[in-house]
């Protein structure tokens, strides 16, 4: 298989995941199913838009539309079977799916912009974040929801670390980019899959009221 099959069926893969748990999160807001639609679209795309904005290419689904296609189906279907998705064994599933959609997402971002030779050596650890946490960013927003990045949830960190290890590794071994965009992508998945087995968190920072307001 070609390092750009590799690409696609991971990219295909994430979509899902991100479409999916974009409407799980989504599901005490009473969202219509066009708003469904619109969010779950936007969080599996949305990472991957911003990045190609900041690299300056073309929008990576403007020329096919299967990514948004999937993400629409996906989006659709966890409306329709939302009962299913919310009982709490699949519901756990999901969470583990979305952390495997950040790492695909991730590693994907950083390869595009190491290829790219985009501010090397921080551009592909920046870009992979950003897409991997962007959409969910967007949506979060949008819905007025509290995003990841301002819990003390570890989300984005091993996709930081991943993006991080990609770079080295394709240092020494760049003829095998596609063996190091899955090991990468493994690590990244076993980082937060731990985390969320055995609920991980970030120190969280301590914030104390003042007497006086900061307009006095």
């Amino acid at each position: 298989m070609t390092l750009d099959s590799i690409n696609f069926w991971l990219a295909i893969i994430a979509t899902v995941a991100f479409a999916v748990t974009a409407v799980l999160a989504i599901a005490d807001r009473g969202v219509d199913i066009f708003g469904v639609l619109v969010l779950g679209v936007i969080t599996a795309v949305g990472g991957g838009t911003v990045r190609d904005i900041i690299l300056d290419v073309p929008i990576f689904w403007a020329n096919d539309l299967v990514f948004v296609r999937v993400a629409a189906f996906a989006s659709l279907l966890a409306f329709l079977a939302r009962k299913f998705f919310t009982q709490p064994q699949i519901f756990a599933l999901m969470i583990y799916l979305d952390g495997l959609g950040a790492a695909l997402f991730g590693m994907n971002g950083a390869l595009k912009t190491w290829e790219l030779d985009f501010a090397w050596p921080l551009g592909p650890v920046i870009l992979g974040v950003i897409t991997a946490i962007g959409g969910g960013i967007i949506r979060d927003v949008m819905v007025g929801r509290k995003t990841l990045i301002m819990s003390t949830e570890v989300y984005a960190i091993p996709v930081l670390l991943g993006s991080v290890l990609m770079i080295a590794l394709m240092h020494f071994f760049p003829d095998h980019k596609g063996a190091v965009l899955v090991f990468c992508t493994l690590f990244s998945f076993s980082m937060r899959a731990a985390a969320i087995h055995w609920d991980w968190q970030m120190p969280a920072v301590l914030v104390t009221k003042s007497r006086k307001s900061w307009s006095d």
